[in-house]
């Protein structure tokens, strides 16, 4: 592991459309931000996958590809793109295709929750089993929240299913992985058929595993030997499990020869705690409408919007807790805790606020204090 003060930041953009604005607009300061990030010397920017929700970042992979055209040196990449909604084919000539323009700077990152969302509904996935609160060496470890009762929700379960051909099963995530691997290295057999994705085959992308606990996704993750994403930002509760798991599990491979792992953190920065405070006030609000299974709604502006109530914020609580907020300090403090007790190799952020203009100034102010080679200092 390194040490925390060598620890590399990378940028996860949830792309999310704000109330008052639009989807067009979510899409150019996406861009915006990516070049933002690359001035201020983050390693990675990365795009998440959800559907049928107010993020602007849905056609992860087309995005990917924008961003790459726009910016010069930044690695992209998908955090992370749905194995059971895409084919391996599919997903490897689209990178493949990237990566023939802006060669070795993609980061493929495959995510099982579509799979989770089959076993759920099938009943093959055990219930959260409910946990006190835990204070690790500083860090919060939240009660955990039953993540089967969003994933079972009639809306999720209409979105999922509209994503997909119908009757389609998703594959087993090892072996999606597998034929993934098998199509960048151009190994791929179908039966006894060799098959060559063109383009894809021999593009220099790297392969990542995201996961939220020690299960299938951090179990593949470590005997395939690729780095592992553990989702402090959404399951803080079950982040050391699955970070354990991953360690445990790991095998070297021909590109990776210990493990690497990269967690991630939600935060909001401002030039003092009260500020970012305020600026960070409708985070529930949003994480409130995912969780109660209407869909990502636009982001409310803090100026406006009305306090959660005990029960809305009884369903965000353990989100809220866990977000770093505060002064360049503060957060930064947070984030080497977070660093510490997770051994991460790097961390990855993402900072959601109303105001685009207070998101490019959280990700400076926070390049600022971990000392990023393009942050200046005044």
């Amino acid at each position: 592991m390194s040490s925390v003060a060598a620890i590399p930041l990378s940028v996860l953009d949830l792309a999310p459309v704000v109330d008052g604005s639009d989807t067009p607009t979510a899409i150019r300061r996406g861009v915006e931000l990516a070049r933002h990030a690359e001035r201020l010397g983050y390693r990675r920017y990365w795009l998440a996958e959800h559907h049928f929700v107010a993020v602007a970042s849905s056609s992860t992979t087309t995005l990917i590809g924008l961003i790459a055209a726009a910016t010069d040196s930044i690695r992209v990449g998908s955090a992370a793109v749905q194995s059971g909604l895409h084919t391996p084919v599919s997903i490897v000539e689209a990178f493949g295709t990237i990566d023939a323009l802006y060669p070795g700077r993609l980061d493929l990152g495959l995510g099982r929750s579509a799979q989770r969302r089959t076993e759920i509904a099938s009943g093959s996935r055990p219930p959260t089993t409910p946990q006190p609160d835990q204070i690790v060496d500083g860090l919060l470890i939240p009660s955990p929240f039953p993540v089967e009762k969003l994933l079972g929700s009639p809306r999720v379960v209409a979105a999922y299913e509209a994503s997909q051909f119908e009757g389609a099963q998703p594959p087993d995530f090892d072996d999606a992985v597998g034929d993934v691997i098998a199509l960048l290295d151009g190994h791929f057999r179908h039966g006894e058929i060799p098959l060559t994705a063109v383009p894809g085959r021999g593009a220099d992308v790297q392969v990542w595993i995201f996961g939220s606990s020690k299960g299938q996704s951090a179990q593949t993750a470590g005997a395939r030997g690729l780095p592992f994403v553990a989702n402090y930002h959404v399951s803080p509760s079950t982040v050391l499990e699955a970070v354990e798991a991953y360690r445990s599990a790991f095998r070297p491979s021909a590109g990776l020869a210990e493990p690497y792992v990269v967690v991630s953190a939600d935060v909001v920065v401002a030039e003092d705690d009260a500020t970012a405070q305020h600026r960070a006030s409708t985070y529930g609000h949003w994480v409130h409408s995912i969780r109660s299974g209407a869909g990502a709604a636009p982001y409310l502006n803090p100026d406006t919007a009305p306090a959660l109530d005990d029960d809305q914020r009884a369903i965000v609580d353990d989100r809220i807790r866990t977000q770093f907020v505060g002064s360049p300090e503060t957060v930064a403090d947070g984030l080497r805790t977070l660093a510490r007790v997770t051994e991460a190799d790097e961390l990855v952020i993402t900072s959601v606020t109303h105001d685009f203009d207070h998101r490019l100034q959280s990700h400076e102010l926070l390049a600022r204090a971990w000392g990023l080679k393009g942050a200046t200092h005044d």
